[in-house]
């Protein structure tokens, strides 16, 4: 049994230890928005916050996850300014790693609220999209840290 605390509500899982969180977000508790890519932590898309730090769920066992605040793409609640900018920049083609984008943007701008260029696209290099949809994600993230500046 695991219990975890997720989006705020406490989620007990019975489930062995070992097995990944990304499977226990998304079977057990029924959060599609975390998706599965490699499997081996290299694309991203199974990117969640714990604790705030954006971690890939894929290579995260779920006993590593007792004891802190899990947020995902739902606990952001879809009013989040990342969210909006990707929005406004037409972000997404596709849209299966958009979660996982999203996810490391918000936690990176988080840390580091007035990015440069370059620090951006540092930020954003270990999430993979296979749309090639680099240019608007990078504008989205931009735009992002300059909303959140205003208000």
């Amino acid at each position: 049994m695991a219990t975890l605390k997720i989006n705020g509500a406490t989620k007990t899982v019975d489930v062995p230890a070992d097995t990944p969180l990304l499977w226990v977000i998304r079977e057990h508790l029924r959060m599609t928005g975390t998706k599965f890519g490699c499997g081996k932590g290299l694309c991203g898309a199974c990117t969640v916050h714990i604790d705030g730090v954006a971690t890939r769920t894929c290579i995260t066992p779920v006993d590593a996850a007792e004891g802190v605040e899990i947020t995902t793409i739902e606990g952001l609640g879809g009013d989040h300014p990342v969210q909006k900018a990707w929005i406004a920049e037409q972000a997404p083609q596709c849209g299966y790693c958009q979660s996982g984008q999203i996810m490391t943007a918000a936690a990176f701008l988080t840390e580091n609220p007035n990015p440069s260029d370059d620090e951006i696209v540092g930020a954003m290099t270990g999430n993979l999209c296979r749309c090639m949809a680099y240019k608007r994600i990078k504008a989205a993230v931009a735009r992002a840290a300059s909303d959140m500046q205003k208000g």
